[in-house]
Protein backbone atom coordinates (compact mmCIF):
# COMPACT_ATOMS: atom_id res chain seq x y z
CA UNK A 1 0.00 0.00 0.00
CA UNK A 2 2.62 2.28 0.70
CA UNK A 3 4.40 2.34 -2.90
CA UNK A 4 1.11 4.45 -4.00
CA UNK A 5 1.37 6.92 -1.28
CA UNK A 6 4.28 9.68 -1.57
CA UNK A 7 6.22 12.76 -0.68
CA UNK A 8 6.59 15.59 -2.61
CA UNK A 9 9.52 18.08 -1.43
CA UNK A 10 8.07 21.52 -1.07
CA UNK A 11 4.36 20.46 -0.32
CA UNK A 12 2.80 19.82 2.26
CA UNK A 13 1.31 16.40 3.67
CA UNK A 14 1.39 13.16 1.55
CA UNK A 15 0.11 12.11 -1.73
CA UNK A 16 -1.85 9.27 -3.33
CA UNK A 17 -0.63 8.27 -7.00
CA UNK A 18 -3.28 8.44 -9.04
CA UNK A 19 -2.44 8.39 -12.76
CA UNK A 20 0.99 8.61 -14.91
CA UNK A 21 1.18 11.28 -17.63
CA UNK A 22 3.77 12.00 -20.24
CA UNK A 23 6.17 13.73 -17.96
CA UNK A 24 4.27 14.15 -14.60
CA UNK A 25 2.42 11.72 -12.35
CA UNK A 26 -1.20 13.05 -11.06
CA UNK A 27 -1.43 12.54 -7.83
CA UNK A 28 -4.13 13.46 -4.89
CA UNK A 29 -3.41 15.39 -1.41
CA UNK A 30 -4.38 12.75 1.86
CA UNK A 31 -5.41 16.15 3.32
CA UNK A 32 -7.79 17.92 1.15
CA UNK A 33 -8.47 15.38 -1.65
CA UNK A 34 -7.05 18.15 -4.17
CA UNK A 35 -5.67 16.69 -7.42
CA UNK A 36 -2.45 17.85 -8.76
CA UNK A 37 0.19 16.94 -11.36
CA UNK A 38 3.75 17.12 -10.27
CA UNK A 39 6.20 17.05 -12.74
CA UNK A 40 9.98 15.72 -13.58
CA UNK A 41 11.53 18.51 -12.18
CA UNK A 42 9.77 18.13 -8.52
CA UNK A 43 11.51 15.45 -5.52
CA UNK A 44 9.17 13.03 -5.35
CA UNK A 45 9.56 9.97 -3.21
CA UNK A 46 7.60 6.58 -2.60
CA UNK A 47 6.89 6.20 1.49
CA UNK A 48 8.12 2.06 0.10
CA UNK A 49 11.66 3.50 -0.78
CA UNK A 50 11.63 5.16 2.91
CA UNK A 51 14.20 3.66 6.05
CA UNK A 52 15.25 4.93 9.05
CA UNK A 53 18.77 4.70 10.40
CA UNK A 54 18.87 2.23 13.36
CA UNK A 55 22.12 1.20 15.08
CA UNK A 56 22.09 -2.25 13.31
CA UNK A 57 20.57 -2.77 9.84
CA UNK A 58 18.39 0.38 8.30
CA UNK A 59 14.54 -0.39 8.94
CA UNK A 60 11.90 0.54 6.21
CA UNK A 61 9.43 2.82 7.01
CA UNK A 62 6.46 0.61 6.88
CA UNK A 63 8.01 -1.32 9.88
CA UNK A 64 8.47 1.57 11.69
CA UNK A 65 4.69 2.71 10.84
CA UNK A 66 3.21 -0.70 11.86
CA UNK A 67 5.46 -0.67 15.40
CA UNK A 68 3.81 3.04 15.73
CA UNK A 69 0.63 1.59 14.77
CA UNK A 70 0.98 -0.77 17.61
CA UNK A 71 2.12 1.21 20.57
CA UNK A 72 -0.86 3.91 19.66
CA UNK A 73 -3.49 0.82 18.75
CA UNK A 74 -4.00 2.11 15.33
CA UNK A 75 -5.48 5.68 16.69
CA UNK A 76 -3.35 9.34 15.64
CA UNK A 77 -0.05 9.28 17.53
CA UNK A 78 -0.84 10.79 21.09
CA UNK A 79 2.24 13.17 21.16
CA UNK A 80 1.86 16.50 19.42
CA UNK A 81 5.22 16.71 16.90
CA UNK A 82 4.24 20.43 15.95
CA UNK A 83 4.59 21.53 19.56
CA UNK A 84 6.99 18.68 21.53
CA UNK A 85 10.43 19.56 21.70
CA UNK A 86 13.46 17.47 20.78
CA UNK A 87 13.99 15.39 24.09
CA UNK A 88 10.23 14.97 24.04
CA UNK A 89 10.48 13.85 20.37
CA UNK A 90 13.63 11.28 21.01
CA UNK A 91 11.74 10.05 23.87
CA UNK A 92 8.83 9.18 22.34
CA UNK A 93 10.57 7.79 19.73
CA UNK A 94 12.92 5.40 21.64
CA UNK A 95 9.76 3.40 23.01
CA UNK A 96 9.04 3.14 19.42
CA UNK A 97 11.67 2.22 17.66
CA UNK A 98 14.44 1.56 20.78
CA UNK A 99 17.63 1.27 18.60
CA UNK A 100 17.15 4.22 16.47
CA UNK A 101 20.56 5.82 15.51
CA UNK A 102 20.51 8.86 17.76
CA UNK A 103 22.71 10.64 15.63
CA UNK A 104 21.94 10.12 12.18
CA UNK A 105 17.63 9.83 13.21
CA UNK A 106 17.17 14.23 13.48
CA UNK A 107 14.15 15.35 15.75
CA UNK A 108 12.60 16.49 12.69
CA UNK A 109 12.52 13.23 11.39
CA UNK A 110 10.74 12.23 13.62
CA UNK A 111 8.58 14.69 13.77
CA UNK A 112 7.60 14.40 10.06
CA UNK A 113 7.40 10.55 10.72
CA UNK A 114 4.93 11.07 13.10
CA UNK A 115 3.09 13.95 11.02
CA UNK A 116 3.32 11.39 8.43
CA UNK A 117 1.28 8.09 10.49
CA UNK A 118 -1.16 11.02 11.56
CA UNK A 119 -2.11 11.92 8.21
CA UNK A 120 -2.30 8.09 7.26
CA UNK A 121 -4.78 7.37 9.81
CA UNK A 122 -6.94 10.16 9.27
CA UNK A 123 -6.95 9.52 6.08
CA UNK A 124 -7.58 6.00 6.71
CA UNK A 125 -5.25 4.11 5.53
CA UNK A 126 -3.68 1.73 8.44
CA UNK A 127 -1.99 -0.85 5.70
CA UNK A 128 1.64 -0.20 5.83
CA UNK A 129 2.79 -3.34 3.97
CA UNK A 130 4.63 -2.40 0.82
CA UNK A 131 3.50 -5.14 -1.21
CA UNK A 132 0.76 -7.63 -0.86
CA UNK A 133 2.17 -11.50 -0.19
CA UNK A 134 -0.02 -12.54 -3.79
CA UNK A 135 0.85 -9.47 -5.51
CA UNK A 136 3.50 -9.21 -7.77
CA UNK A 137 6.00 -6.14 -7.86
CA UNK A 138 5.08 -4.02 -11.03
CA UNK A 139 7.51 -3.71 -13.91
CA UNK A 140 8.83 -0.32 -14.08
CA UNK A 141 6.95 2.29 -15.60
CA UNK A 142 8.40 3.40 -19.28
CA UNK A 143 8.08 6.58 -19.85
CA UNK A 144 6.95 7.01 -23.37
CA UNK A 145 8.06 10.76 -23.62
CA UNK A 146 11.76 9.89 -22.64
CA UNK A 147 11.70 7.09 -25.37
CA UNK A 148 10.34 9.60 -27.91
CA UNK A 149 12.89 12.04 -26.94
CA UNK A 150 16.02 10.59 -27.76
CA UNK A 151 15.63 9.94 -31.51
CA UNK A 152 14.10 13.49 -31.91
CA UNK A 153 17.65 14.96 -29.70
CA UNK A 154 19.62 12.35 -32.12
CA UNK A 155 17.54 13.88 -35.48
CA UNK A 156 18.06 17.94 -33.90
CA UNK A 157 21.77 17.13 -33.53
CA UNK A 158 22.04 15.66 -36.28
CA UNK A 159 20.39 18.85 -38.02
CA UNK A 160 22.80 21.04 -36.16
CA UNK A 161 25.83 19.27 -37.48
CA UNK A 162 25.18 19.08 -41.06
CA UNK A 163 24.45 22.91 -40.70
CA UNK A 164 27.60 23.99 -39.27
CA UNK A 165 29.39 21.61 -41.97
CA UNK A 166 27.87 23.51 -44.22
CA UNK A 167 28.69 26.69 -43.40
CA UNK A 168 32.42 25.36 -43.35
CA UNK A 169 31.93 24.25 -46.81
CA UNK A 170 33.37 20.85 -46.31
CA UNK A 171 31.37 19.98 -49.11
CA UNK A 172 30.58 16.85 -47.56
CA UNK A 173 27.01 15.43 -48.02
CA UNK A 174 25.58 18.51 -50.08
CA UNK A 175 25.10 15.73 -52.94
CA UNK A 176 21.12 15.30 -53.05
CA UNK A 177 20.49 11.97 -55.51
Amino acid sequence: MLKNILAITGKPGLFRLVSRGNNMLIVESLLDGKRMPTYSRDKVVSLADVSMYTTGDDISLSEVLEKLKAKEGGKVAQIDARKADAKQLREYFAEVLPDFDRDRVYPTDIKKLILWYNILIEAGIDDFSVAEEGEEESAPVEEPKKADAQPNVQKAQGKTQKSSTAKVKTGVGTKKG
